[in-house]
């Protein structure tokens, strides 16, 4: 499964984001992310900080949702140019 993250990704590095052609980057962005089922970060809004007496399936649940948010996020940076990185 490694090898198959490793090509899909690869869709991104082929053409990074310009500003002229996020259509085409966005369909490959959305690709790879199915491909690792965390589409669901771009899809869905960030929920609500469950608080510290919230039950622990809520806790879990933010704290996947942060951390594939976070993933996500570190996938889409260096599939921009430098310019919209900034």
């Amino acid at each position: 499964m490694a090898n198959n993250m490793i090509s899909l990704r690869s869709l991104l590095e082929k053409e990074k984001l310009n500003g002229i052609n996020f259509l085409a980057w966005f369909r490959n962005l959305r690709i790879v992310l199915k491909q690792e089922r965390k589409e669901y970060v771009i899809e869905e809004a960030v929920p609500n900080d469950p608080g510290a007496n919230a039950p622990r399936a809520d806790k879990d649940k933010f704290k996947k949702h942060m951390d594939d948010m976070l993933d996500v996020d570190c996938l889409m940076l260096p599939t921009m140019t430098p310019e919209l990185q900034k």
